[in-house]
C-alpha cells in the first residue's frame, strides 16, 4: 500500500471576472482577489495494486458517488501518465469548512488530492505541475476557475493574470498578519449553475474587471473590503439573510461582504474585533456551529505527515 497526505486551504473570493475563453483549460480562469484561510481540506490516498481500477471516495468519514472533481483529478492523473497498472484508490477529504458555500472546497480538494496524488505514485511532479491538473480538473467540472491557484499559493492575494498556476499571475496584498477572518453562513450555492447563467455571468464580468483595477492602484485589506462590497451588492448576489447581517455589521461600523459564490457573510478584522462580530452574528443565527473564524493561510497548499 502507498499511502500520502496533503492540505489545501479554504479560500474566499471578494470579486472577480470570469476568464474563460480560451480552448486550453490551462489558460482559463479569472482576474480577482480573495483571500486563503487557515481552515481547509486534508486529503489522504490510500493506494493498493488491483485487478481492476477502483475509485472510492469520503467526505468527512461519508462515501460519495457522485464526487465528480476528484474522480476526475484521478483520470487526468491515468490519463497523463498512460498508467498501465490497475489500482484501488481510496481518497479521504476530510473538510474543515462548510461546503457550498463560498469557501473553495472544490478546489481545496482537488488540489490536496493533485499533491497526495503525485506523492503516492512517485510521479515526480512538481508542486506547480500537480496543482495545475487540479486546476484543469475544476475548470472541466465547472466548479471553479481561480480558486486553485490562490489555494496554491495562499495570502491575500490579486489575480491579475487567469490561468492555472505557472501560467496565471498573483500579486499579495500585503498584511500584517492581525487579520481575523469571520464569517456565518446560512446556506449553499452551486458555482457551475452560476458560471453558466448568462446574466450572471454578465452582471459578474461588467463590475469585477474594473474592481481589480482599482484594487491593483491601492492595495490595501480596506480596499479589498470595500471593493468586495461593492461587487456584491452592484452584481445583485446579497440575499436577504446575508443582507441584515450585513446591514447590522454597517451599524457596528465593520465592513462586510459575502462569498462568491455562497449565502453568507465575511469580514476581515483585528482580533480585538471578533466578539462585537460575534454578537452580531448571534443575532441573525443561533447557531454556532454556523460561525467560522479563522487566521489567514500564508503558505499555500502543501504536503503533510499523516
Amino acid at each position: 500500500m502507498r499511502k500520502a497526505s496533503a492540505f489545501s486551504p479554504a479560500h474566499v473570493t471578494g470579486f472577480f471576472q470570469i476568464c474563460d475563453k480560451s480552448e486550453n483549460p490551462l489558460h482559463k480562469g479569472s482576474k480577482g482577489a480573495g483571500f486563503s484561510i487557515k481552515n481547509g481540506v486534508k486529503t489522504t490516498v490510500e493506494i493498493r495494486d488491483a485487478e481492476k481500477t477502483s475509485v472510492k471516495v469520503k467526505i468527512n468519514n461519508c462515501i460519495v458517488e457522485n464526487a465528480e472533481v476528484s474522480k476526475k483529478v484521478v483520470n487526468l492523473f491515468l490519463n497523463k501518465f498512460h498508467l498501465k497498472q490497475s489500482y484501488e484508490i481510496l481518497i479521504e477529504h476530510e473538510i474543515a469548512v462548510p461546503i457550498g458555500m463560498g469557501f473553495g472546497t472544490s478546489g481545496a480538494g482537488a488540489l490536496s488530492l493533485a499533491l497526495a496524488l503525485n506523492e503516492a505514485l512517485k510521479l515526480g511532479l512538481s508542486k506547480i505541475e500537480a496543482a495545475q491538473i487540479a486546476h484543469i480538473a475544476e475548470v472541466e467540472c465547472k466548479t471553479g476557475l481561480g480558486t486553485v491557484i490562490a489555494e496554491t499559493f495562499g495570502g491575500i492575494e490579486i489575480r491579475t493574470k487567469p490561468g492555472a498556476p505557472g501560467i496565471g499571475e498573483v500579486k499579495n496584498i500585503e498584511s500584517d498578519g492581525n487579520y481575523i477572518v469571520a464569517s456565518v453562513f446560512f446556506g449553499s450555492s452551486s458555482t457551475k449553475k452560476a458560471l453558466t447563467n448568462a446574466e450572471i455571468r454578465r452582471k459578474i464580468n461588467a463590475v469585477g474587471e474594473k474592481l481589480t483595477s482599482q484594487l491593483l492602484k491601492n492595495p490595501t485589506v480596506k480596499n479589498f473590503m470595500v471593493l468586495s462590497r461593492i461587487f456584491a451588492e452592484e452584481t445583485g448576489l446579497i440575499s436577504e439573510r446575508a443582507r441584515k447581517v450585513l446591514d447590522e455589521l454597517d451599524r457596528n461600523g465593520i465592513l462586510g461582504s459575502i462569498p462568491i459564490f455562497g449565502d453568507a457573510v465575511f469580514t476581515l478584522i483585528p482580533y480585538n474585533l471578533v466578539k462585537d462580530v460575534e454578537k452580531v452574528f448571534a443575532k441573525y443565527s443561533d447557531d454556532k456551529n454556523n460561525f467560522l473564524i479563522s487566521e489567514i493561510d500564508f503558505e499555500g497548499a502543501k504536503l503533510i505527515n499523516g
